[in-house]
């Protein structure tokens, strides 16, 4: 059984297994407090095929700095390095 890390994670196995994997404190918080992370299937758009706004709109979501200055690439970058 996983220790309870309190409201502010929704998923402690999820999140317990991303810190052994040697994911930093916050990028496991943000995979395991996201309610679509686990779910398999591949049917994701590509980044290239989705729009400047929704590539922001995905960065703002999972909390990515200075989205609003990049240019559509950088936001691609961003969101692959999160």
């Amino acid at each position: 059984m996983s220790k309870n890390h309190g409201p502010s994670i929704k998923n402690d196995d999820q999140y317990e297994a991303l810190r052994r994997e040697g994911m930093s404190k916050e990028k496991a918080a943000r995979i395991a407090n996201d309610p679509n992370s686990g779910k398999k299937g591949g049917k994701a758009e590509n980044y290239e095929d989705r729009s400047k706004q929704d590539l922001y709109d995905k960065a703002k979501e999972v909390g990515i700095s200075g989205r609003s200055k990049m240019s559509k690439d950088e936001l691609i970058q961003a969101l692959r390095n999160a």
